[in-house]
């Protein structure tokens, strides 16, 4: 006996997910809004492939001596490496080193699409995600990261995030990089230990001073008895790094006089102190000093970032999964990074950039109530009555008529009857339906059935002989009226 056949599996790769046609149309609407402010910044758009070669992304992957650690990777033809792109910063400094002597400078770009990361799928964590980036390169004055915050907050702000539920906060790489001079980690050789440093302090959130301070000393050990080992600093260098995150106040003036205090003897963390200074005074005369907060807890993850660093954080509740109101926290950040594109010319190339996470966003503006996640109204759909060839041009005449005049429709295409056909209608979100039989034919109208007021009806009306004697928002028009009784019938929709 022949082997039956194994069916495969139908089933989406761990870390991905499917994306329904409301959510992709809720999306579209939401980036449209961050690409008009984008716009309005005077920043234009770019695209580049989600491949690039994998030398090219830089030694700030995860772990660069292996190509497929962090990214997803394969081989070309010629035997090099290639990437799906990890940010879209990356792939920008490639595009504006390969386009260098053809493009201005500043070069003010924005970018939106997927990127990709090859690490442990888990619960609001994917391998493929949205960002919407916008960067300035070619820019050695901090006006243009204030500039970058400050689109930030209009940007939250078109997008119905009110002042109050959300904060820009900013800081200063060079700051950090003054503590961590004084307590002795600048070189090389202490690279390792900065970025644990690094990542100690951008869990101040998650932890408290408590938790990094036991994250910059022998490590912490968490509930579930998992133990991450720590930067092991000596007393004292734990005691400069905590007056460095402690050192916010009330206003900005008063958080760079502490973090002046913190990196006295430095000169690059004055330096750091100075251009903060700088970007207070310019958020002050455009009048955003309410919306964004200088703040000493920003680091950002990556090594790269050499100046200013920002993030945007929405500051209202949310339910987490155990029914716990949390802090819903940062949909986006960026910072200055001089070093990235200078991997690809000889001289220095400044730049400084944001990204939004689209997902993450979206998430915060559903639980706001200001994103639309509801099916969109569907086609009009012609039913299919008869099938012979007559019937068939005449029903394709009228889906032709309705398309004419800007009316979404469709022609049925299926081989079920008026009942299934109605179902489709439905699960298709269908305005209304168009129906002609014999009869109808014969006296050259149709029937309109309005599938919105009837289901409004439908819920009003207790028993099937009313139902019948009602025969609810259905209505009979003649065939070169129908176009102009479906346009009355979606006029009459859109006014509910």
């Amino acid at each position: 006996m022949a082997d039956r056949q194994v069916k495969t599996i139908a089933r989406v790769p761990r870390g991905f997910v499917d994306r329904t046609s409301a959510e992709l149309d809720a999306a579209e609407k939401m980036m449209s809004v961050i690409r008009s402010v984008y716009e309005l910044y005077g920043f234009e758009a770019v695209e580049t492939p989600i491949f690039e070669y994998t030398d090219a992304l830089g030694k700030f992957l995860p772990d660069q001596d292996r190509p497929n650690a962090g990214v997803f990777s394969i081989q070309d033809d010629d035997e090099q490496w290639m990437s799906l792109r990890y940010d879209l910063t990356a792939p920008l400094a490639r595009y504006f080193a390969e386009n260098f002597e053809s493009l201005p400078k500043p070069y003010r770009s924005y970018r939106v699409g997927w990127v990709f990361r090859n690490e442990k799928p888990g619960p609001g964590r994917f391998r493929q995600f949205m960002q919407f980036d916008a960067d300035t390169v070619g820019t050695p004055t901090v006006a243009a990261d204030a500039e970058i915050c400050m689109m930030a907050a209009d940007t939250m702000e078109r997008l119905g995030i009110e002042r109050g539920d959300y904060v820009v906060r900013v800081n200063n790489r060079k700051i950090l990089d003054g503590v961590l001079e004084l307590i002795g980690l600048q070189g090389e050789n202490n690279a390792e230990k900065r970025l644990t440093v690094l990542r100690a302090i951008d869990k101040l959130d998650k932890f408290g001073s408590e938790g990094v301070k036991l994250l910059l000393g022998k490590g912490r050990l968490d509930e579930s008895g998992d133990f991450t080992k720590g930067a092991e600093l000596s007393d004292e260098a734990i005691a400069k790094v905590l007056s460095f995150i402690n050192a916010g106040a009330d206003n900005g003036e008063a958080t760079l006089a502490n973090l002046a205090k913190v990196v006295e003897g430095s000169s690059r963390g004055k330096e750091g102190v100075d251009e903060l200074q700088d970007m207070l005074a310019l958020f002050t005369a455009a009048g955003y000093e309410k919306r964004i907060k200088i703040d000493p807890s920003v680091v950002r993850g990556l090594e790269y970032y050499t100046g200013p660093v920002f993030e945007v954080e929405l500051l209202f509740d949310v339910v987490n999964e155990d029914g716990q109101k949390v802090v819903f926290g940062s949909v986006g950040g960026g910072g200055r990074y001089d070093g990235l594109v200078s991997r690809f010319r000889s001289e220095p190339v400044p730049a400084t950039g944001f990204s939004i996470g689209v997902s993450r966003l979206m998430t915060a503006l559903k639980n706001l109530g200001k994103l639309d996640l509801d099916e969109k109204t569907g086609p009009v759909v012609v039913l299919v009555m008869d099938k012979d060839r007559t019937s068939l041009e005449r029903y394709q005449n009228m889906v032709a008529r309705l398309r004419n005049a800007g009316i979404r429709s469709e022609l049925y295409v299926g081989g079920s009857g008026m009942k299934a056909q109605m179902k489709y209608a439905d699960r298709r979100h269908a305005p209304c339906v168009i129906i002609q039989g014999s009869q109808e034919r014969a006296e050259n109208q149709v029937q309109i059935k309005d599938l919105v007021e009837g289901a409004r009806l439908s819920a009003e009306i207790e028993d099937n002989k009313t139902w019948r004697e009602s025969r609810p928002a259905q209505i009979t028009v003649d065939e070169n009226k129908m176009v102009d009784a479906v346009k009355d019938i979606l006029a009459a929709q859109d006014r509910k």
